[in-house]
């Protein structure tokens, strides 16, 4: 089999049903399967899981009854998966052209790389940065503060890549975990996802391992895909959503930088919570990273 495509769900049938539907009728030229895993929804997405399965011989379901995080689900997937390549994405998601087919292509005439991501759009046509730098220190600091909404220093830019030219391919270090094409054989070496993450931060653990290992991750325009970006976890208020990034956020430091960086950031990991519970109580959203 070509290509495994592997999508976590957690309560967005709508937009799982527009992902899905999106792919059986871009994708073709290509022996594929997807495989969703579902963290126990709630709002019908098994019911039409299940009608879907009966219409589509290459839909395979796994079923939690519970909700198991991203890092886990994934690995779910991918250790049922039988494609040469596994491509990871978010159900928010959806596909305009044959892009599974292009970075088939793309990945089989260039053996020394590990995995590509393409180009991502927003539901109104505008670009979706999706790539970073590795985070550092001081970035991070800055993150857990806020002050990224009143001031963004030249570390900080950098961190976000202000600078990237997305209309040129190039090697990078950190790609958004929405969307990931991968050699399925490099993934099983590496042991999958990390499972030290609930979700938040397993992305960026991915390519860390991956790069070390002297593997390229490769950025090409050749191909876009729609993302309309956090829909699972909008449905979650900014507490929540704080402590789980500070908890991937000291598992990241704690396993690559230096135990001062890690206690000064739990330190700060404190004050952030309370920043997160007063943007709560005032009901004010802040931006995403890729929206800053």
């Amino acid at each position: 089999m070509d290509l495994s495509i592997i999508i976590v769900n957690w309560n967005v049938k709508e937009l799982l049903y527009r992902c899905l539907q999106s792919i059986f009728i871009f994708t073709h030229g290509l022996d594929y399967e997807v495989i969703v895993i579902d963290n126990f929804s709630t709002d019908g997405s098994v019911q039409m899981l299940n009608d879907l399965s009966f219409a589509h011989q290459n839909l395979r379901v796994i079923f939690n009854q519970e909700n198991a995080g991203f890092a886990k689900a994934n690995n779910q997937g991918l250790k049922i998966a039988q494609g040469k390549y596994a491509l990871f994405m978010n159900p928010d998601m959806e596909m305009v052209e044959n892009t599974p087919r292009l970075l088939f292509h793309y990945l089989e005439a260039r053996p020394g790389v590990a995995a590509c991501v393409c180009q991502l759009q927003y539901g109104d046509g505008h670009r979706q940065p999706n790539i970073k730098h590795n985070p550092t220190f001081w970035s991070q600091w800055w993150l857990l503060y806020k002050f990224q909404h009143i001031w963004q220093p030249r570390f900080f830019k950098k961190y976000l890549a202000k600078n990237f030219e997305y209309g040129r391919e190039q090697e990078v270090e950190q790609v958004m975990g929405a969307f990931i094409f991968t050699r399925r054989e490099i993934m099983k070496k590496i042991g999958g996802w990390s499972e030290d993450y609930f979700i938040w931060w397993e992305d960026i653990d991915l390519c860390k391992r991956l790069r070390s290992l002297g593997e390229k991750i490769v950025y090409t325009p050749i191909s876009r895909v729609i993302h309309y970006e956090g829909r699972s976890f909008a449905q979650q208020l900014s507490f929540a959503k704080q402590r789980r990034f500070n908890r991937g956020l000291l598992i990241y430091f704690k396993k690559y930088h230096s135990k001062f960086a890690w206690f000064i950031l739990r330190l700060a990991s404190i004050d952030s919570l309370v920043l997160a519970w007063i943007a709560q109580l005032f009901r004010f959203k802040p931006h995403t990273q890729s929206k800053l």
